[in-house]
Parts: structure tokens; sequence; C-alpha cells
């Protein structure tokens, strides 16, 4: 009696190995320089103290904004210092270099997903947005 292959194992094969080429890709991809030099950047934010300290200030000045905003409290004042709150968290030099990092490397996943998603013939970056879309 031998053993044979069935329709149902034979369907499998196909989703298996484009799960193992997503994974190939993946690991491709924490192997490009852009990615190294964003996970090397990232670090540097998280292990300095200023930034961490202005991220911290952004945030509740943002949170702040947000329910002022919500109760028709917001002025024009508010949002001017949210965004000068803002510029001068991007201007510490380890988070100019990780926004610098981020932005390369989301051109680069870009690019990717459009080679990735040309054959597909389904825009999945504009199907995830919502529903109703024509």
């Amino acid at each position: 009696m031998s053993i044979e292959s069935t329709p149902e194992g034979d369907a499998d094969q196909p989703a298996a190995r484009t799960t193992e080429l997503a994974s190939e890709l993946g690991d491709a991809i924490t192997d490009l320089p852009a990615y190294r030099k964003f996970a090397e950047a990232k670090d540097a934010v998280e292990n300095d103290e200023e930034a961490q300290q202005k991220i911290e200030e952004f945030e509740q000045k943002r949170e702040e904004f947000m329910l002022a905003r919500q109760t028709g409290n917001a002025t024009n004042e508010d949002l001017r210092d949210l965004q000068a709150t803002q510029q001068e968290l991007h201007e510490i030099p380890v988070m100019a270099d990780y926004l610098e990092a981020q932005s390369e490397l989301e051109l680069q996943l870009q690019e990717l997903n459009e080679i990735v998603s040309e054959p597909l013939a389904v825009d999945f970056g504009e199907k995830a947005g919502g529903c109703c879309q024509d």
C-alpha cells in the first residue's frame, strides 16, 4: 500500500511556500542597511534622556490639546505651543537622526510593497483604509 498525496495536501503547499517566502522577506528586510540604521537610531532615541523627556513633554501637550479641542477650548496659541514643542523634539540630534532613518526605511518599504503588489492587481493599502471606496 503506497501513500499518495491528496488534493487537500497539495493545496496547502502554495500557502506554506508563501508563508516561507514572507518570512524570508522579513529576514531580508532586517538585513537592509536602511533597516539597521533605523533600528540603531531607535535604540539611540530610547536611550537618550533628553529625547525621552522631550517625548513625554510633547505627548502630554498633545493630549492636553486633543482634550481642549474635543471640548471646544483649543486655541491657536495652544496649537502653536504644541507645534513648537514638536519642533524642539525634532531638533534633538538623536531624534533628527531617527526621523531621517525612519523616512529612508519607509521609502524602501513602499518600494517593496509596490513590487510585491504589482502582480496582485489589488491595492491593499487602499482596501485596508476602510470600506465603501469606489
